[in-house]
């Protein structure tokens, strides 16, 4: 018996003889996309909050006189991360009271960041 499925565009050809690794194969095919494109989330997320942290850090060692933006190193660094991040902090401060001189988008951003990944971990099943 020789029985045809199509998956997802490439199609399975299996008979009664057929391995079970190819038949699970065949079976997963398109989940293994969703898997592939949940890890590429998870990627962006991950380098998302290394760019927060390295900003909040560059922040402090910059207020505090070890790092100077005469340096063109430090300058370059930090205005690369205020160009990739301040389009979120401005969005997430429109929405935050004033506070004097405490910037709270950072925390707010890691905060949107971490509920992001684990909203997409628990629904990676649902994909499958």
């Amino acid at each position: 018996e020789i029985r045809l499925s199509l998956v997802g565009s490439e199609m399975c050809i299996r008979d009664s003889y057929s391995s079970l690794l190819f038949e699970m194969y065949c079976s997963t095919k398109g989940s293994k996309n969703m898997l592939s494109l949940m890890q590429i989330l998870m990627l962006i997320l991950d380098v998302m909050w290394f760019f927060v942290i390295a900003h909040v850090i560059m922040s402090w060692l910059i207020n505090f006189q070890v790092l100077n933006l005469h340096q063109q190193f430090v300058a370059q660094i930090w205005y690369g991360l205020n160009r990739i991040l301040e389009p979120a902090y401005s969005r997430i401060r429109n929405f935050l009271p004033q506070m004097g001189g405490l910037d709270l988008a950072p925390l707010v951003a890691l905060l949107g960041l971490y509920a992001t990944r684990i909203i997409i971990q628990n629904n990676m099943a649902s994909f499958y």
